[in-house]
């Protein structure tokens, strides 16, 4: 009878061990993305258990691999299919425009006025996931300043007149219809073969991205000019979060919060020696050696970044959030505003 009870005891036990484990199901950026994933966001997730002193088992995902399309990422955590999503901001703000207001073009012309921005208004972000998607930001990223590769050369921003041109978002497409392109929305996955097709004449990416694509195999001419950061971030299903008691989503949050903060760091190295490799110019560490053209940036190109943001990338955006969100446009002003002295 002793033997019995000892080993219903040592089976209990031994269930109550395994219901503690964490399992989380995480989607990741594109591989084809470049070495942010490589590097460090899928090394992490891997290696959750021993980042994070939690006992969890992962099972990650890259967003190509599974089949899934980029701007999906949001629709996708609120179903719970995955408990983490690493989301795209500029693609997923077609579902939640919210996210585009930490990254309008000509607000963040460098990593310094980006990582102000982001803390300004992430909060508002935070608040329109957990309320559209049953989620919340864990914490936000720049996948790097974006500039503009070309097929045709190109001189400046004026030449883009009547090209056709692939964006991440509706502010960026507002920003090159100033000079008579048009903007085209394309899955990262599919821009290097429509530039090398004709589908789209130039795109707009972060040069390590670019590079780890290809997409100095099938373009000419790449203008540096930053338009935006690409801000990306980690988001977790409230259900899986409220499921962890609070020293777990403690650890879990501080975890995110290192990993945050390495790639900043991280995306500010690639960028330069992203240029480099794209450019055929020393040192190129971390890319593949490539030949473009780098076109000198104009005052005049630099001027109209900066004008974008009050001239089309803030009214186009807050015409299309406010319709989601009607306190939108008041939230960003008492926040990002404030700070511009707008």
């Amino acid at each position: 009878m002793r033997s019995i009870l000892a080993t219903t005891a040592l089976i209990c036990l031994s269930q109550a061990a395994a219901a503690e484990t964490i399992s989380l199901r995480v989607l990741g950026q594109p591989v084809g993305s470049g070495l942010i994933q490589q590097q460090r966001e899928q090394p992490f997730f891997e290696n959750l258990a021993e980042n994070s002193g939690l006992d969890v088992q992962v099972e990650y995902l890259p967003v190509d691999v599974a089949g899934i399309p980029d701007n999906d990422g949001m629709r996708v955590i609120r179903t719970g299919l995955f408990d983490i999503v690493s989301f795209r901001g500029s693609q997923v703000s077609r579902d939640e425009p919210t996210m585009l207001g930490l990254d309008l073009v000509g607000l963040n012309p460098d990593f310094e006025s980006g990582r102000t921005h982001t803390e300004a208004f992430l909060p508002v972000v935070d608040a329109a996931v957990r309320r559209q998607f049953n989620s919340k930001v864990l914490g936000v990223w720049p996948a790097g300043p974006q500039v503009i590769f070309c097929k045709p050369e190109i001189s400046g921003l004026s030449d883009l007149e009547g090209l056709k041109v692939r964006v991440g978002d509706q502010s960026a497409a507002a920003f090159v219809g100033q000079f008579g392109a048009t903007g085209i929305p394309l899955p990262f996955g599919e821009v290097q073969q429509s530039l090398a097709r004709g589908v789209v004449d130039c795109a707009i990416t972060g040069p390590s991205s670019a590079n780890s694509a290809g997409w100095p195999e099938v373009t000419t001419t790449v203008l540096p000019i930053a338009l935006q950061l690409a801000m990306n971030g980690y988001a977790i299903n409230l259900d899986s979060w409220n499921k962890m008691d609070g020293e777990q989503q403690e650890k879990l949050q501080a975890a995110i919060d290192t990993l945050v903060e390495d790639i900043w760091a991280y995306s500010e190295e690639l960028y330069q020696d992203a240029m480099n490799c794209n450019t055929g110019q020393e040192s190129c560490e971390h890319g593949t050696a490539y030949s473009l053209k780098s076109v000198p940036v104009s005052e005049a190109d630099l001027k109209a970044v900066s004008d974008a943001l009050a001239g089309s990338s803030l009214p186009a955006w807050t015409q299309q959030c406010n319709a989601v969100n009607a306190s939108c446009e008041a939230d960003w002003m008492a926040s990002v505003g404030v700070q511009l002295g707008l």
